[in-house]
């Protein structure tokens, strides 16, 4: 099976628009989705979160369904997705038509990323209900299943424990029959199972022995419904730091630290550094192969990459394209 590579945009909620005038955040975004396609990445992505991370500050935080409207009619051919949209913050029907409208103005290129949701103190400041984990991954399956009914049916009754429709028309449909969906976390019990029955593409893991466990809890919810194991393609996320040399690479880590020590003080930065240095993928184009083989043969099949400097200097987004992606396929 070919690899296949996604990355994010900046769009400040991991501080990765600091120093950058507002007027001309957007330009900066846009610019960077445009090397995103013209690289020949399958996709650019999104996170769907309104406080920054990893302490809440007052720099900008872009929108999830704002951004991939404009995306929509900036971009030609390169697929839009959220990574991931919290079910919690948007009416399922209401962000079913959202999306079906978006996948018309693009063309057809909208990928549906959807979780349970997590940021309690973002759900708290916004006024969202903030339920334990079992209601939140309930209202997630229930949306799941409103969504493929929005995108497919002329009018949607709905009777669920935390949704209720009464005829509910989506027009558009989406020019894809339908959009495809991505079930992102690893909740053995619960997320797995709404994965298993619903979702086109799985995200969940930073950790390869992670990975190949929560993949083997999937199979067994897969085959308890009687659906074959590789109908879903299982990704995951990767924070990458890539450099021409190792010197390069961690010139970038450092920068990236102190971005972040800026704003949310020492402590934070130094445990960001240690984070990326225990789930990311850092130091040469031969260096990063050698890390993302293990993952291939584990059955991940589609990497999506966040490049912390993106807003700022894309070689590592052109490293990647030209020297890591042709070596895994």
């Amino acid at each position: 099976m070919p690899m296949r590579y996604g990355a994010f945009i900046p769009q400040g909620w991991r501080l990765d628009l600091v120093g950058i005038d507002r007027s001309e955040q957007w330009p900066t975004m846009l610019g960077v989705a445009r090397t995103i396609e013209s690289l020949g990445y399958e996709s650019l992505w999104v996170y769907d979160h309104f406080h920054t991370v990893p302490i809440p500050t007052q720099e900008s935080s872009y929108e999830a369904w704002t951004l991939m409207a404009a995306l929509a009619s900036s971009t030609e051919t390169v697929r839009l997705g959220q990574m991931c949209t919290s079910n919690s913050y948007r009416n399922p029907a209401y962000l079913a038509k959202v999306a079906a409208d978006i996948d018309v103005i693009s063309n057809g290129r909208v990928d549906m990323g959807i979780g349970a949701g997590w940021y309690e103190g973002e759900y708290l400041g916004y006024g969202y209900p903030f339920p334990k984990a079992s209601v939140r991954i309930g209202q997630l399956g229930e949306g799941v299943e409103i969504m493929r009914r929005m995108w497919t049916e002329d009018e949607v009754h709905y009777e669920g424990r935390y949704y209720q429709l009464a005829g509910a028309i989506s027009r558009p449909k989406p020019i894809q029959e339908p959009i495809p969906i991505w079930v992102a976390g690893g909740g053995e019990q619960l997320t797995l199972r709404v994965a298993a029955r619903y979702a086109d593409y799985t995200n969940y893991a930073m950790q390869l022995d992670a990975f190949i466990h929560k993949s083997k809890v999937l199979a067994g919810h897969m085959a308890a419904i009687g659906r074959p194991f590789d109908e879903i393609v299982r990704s995951s996320n990767y924070t990458v730091i890539i450099g021409e040399t190792e010197a390069d690479a961690a010139t970038k880590v450092d920068e990236y630290v102190a971005r972040i020590e800026a704003l949310a003080g020492a402590e934070k930065a130094e445990a960001a550094r240690a984070n990326a240095h225990k789930v990311g993928l850092i130091g040469t184009p031969e260096q990063v192969v050698d890390q993302l083989r293990p993952w291939v043969a584990a059955g991940m099949s589609y990497a999506i990459a966040y490049f912390p400097e993106a807003a700022y200097d894309t070689s590592g987004l052109e490293l990647f394209a030209s020297r890591v992606a042709p070596a895994l396929n």
